[in-house]
């Protein structure tokens, strides 16, 4: 079940403007907001600004009654701004084909808490994980997938988003290409794991591939789905070494690992609103106090 606290966060990006965290800190102090966290970032080229805040309300404020209050400052900069609850969970729909790794490694993380989501369904192009999703009590729905029938069923795909009221899409080794048509609908709410640092080793066997090349680390990057085939913004990103004395089996149980790491570390700053899309690329602030050992566990 959900919680709700008095601990909120805020997200602001506009243009990189003298005196706009001085406005919004005295905003949050006027409005009794103690600030527990704080991150900024002004990219020049672009000459934008980006913030995320996080802070207790210590005299009982709502989100609805800051968000009315903060309108003024809205106006005067032209942000666009979001606040949250940060105990509010972010309803999430899954996507998985054959390989089940980050699956299960989610399911894990969900389970004893880590990850702070709620996971409002499973949709596979295959039945393979039908009994571990159902005996976690969540809703299952195998969708074939075929060139003839690819509309009906992406149709039936976003049926089942916007029914479940689901907020997020991570392609959990989701084999099948979205359209441009849902990638556009659900931009900057999709999340892909990719088996290598784009763009190496694209197409199949991937780690077989790195093992000819004679590659020393092997990695995995999570990023934002586009329709632009996995060249989407990139959220996370990480490496293992290897030798030349392991087998590209060796590769492949490796490179799992760090992929179903890097997912849930790209999902943990998504929902808690530490990722800015900045055109091609993204802005990722660092884990508030109190969230980095649950987004590090595993």
């Amino acid at each position: 079940m959900n919680r709700s606290s008095n601990r909120f966060a805020l997200r602001v990006t506009c243009s990189a403007i003298l005196g706009v965290t001085a406005d919004i800190a005295s905003f949050l102090a006027l409005n009794g907001c103690n600030i527990q966290d704080s991150a900024q970032f002004e990219d020049d080229s672009a000459g934008l600004y980006f913030s995320r805040i996080s802070f207790r309300s210590e005299e009982g404020r709502t989100l609805e009654e800051l968000r009315e209050s903060f309108q003024p400052l809205v106006e005067k900069f032209s942000m666009d701004h979001e606040f949250f609850d940060e105990g509010q969970k972010r309803k999430v729909i899954l996507m998985v084909s054959r390989f089940g790794h980050c699956l299960n490694d989610l399911l894990y993380r969900w389970r004893i808490g880590a990850l702070p989501i709620d996971i409002v369904g499973v949709i596979s192009n295959h039945t393979d994980y039908q009994k571990v999703v159902v005996n976690h009590d969540i809703p299952f729905h195998c969708i074939k997938v075929t060139k003839e029938n690819k509309p009906q069923a992406e149709a039936e795909q976003m049926r089942i988003v916007r029914e479940a009221g689901a907020e997020l899409v991570v392609l959990a080794r989701y084999m099948q290409v979205l359209s441009d048509e849902m990638c556009r609908e659900m931009s900057g709410r999709i999340i892909n794991i990719h088996h290598s640092f784009l763009p190496s080793f694209k197409g199949a066997n991937p780690y077989k591939q790195a093992y000819e090349r004679g590659v020393k680390i092997i990695g995995a990057t999570s990023h934002y789905v586009t329709a632009d085939l996995d060249e989407g913004p990139i959220i996370e990103q990480d490496t293992t070494a290897v030798s030349h004395a392991q087998s590209p089996e060796d590769y492949v149980s490796l490179g799992r690992d760090v992929e179903s790491q890097v997912l849930a570390r790209a999902i943990h700053a998504h929902v808690h609103g530490r990722v800015f899309i900045n055109g091609n690329k993204t802005i990722v602030f660092p884990p508030s106090p109190g969230s980095y050992v649950s987004e590090r566990m595993g």
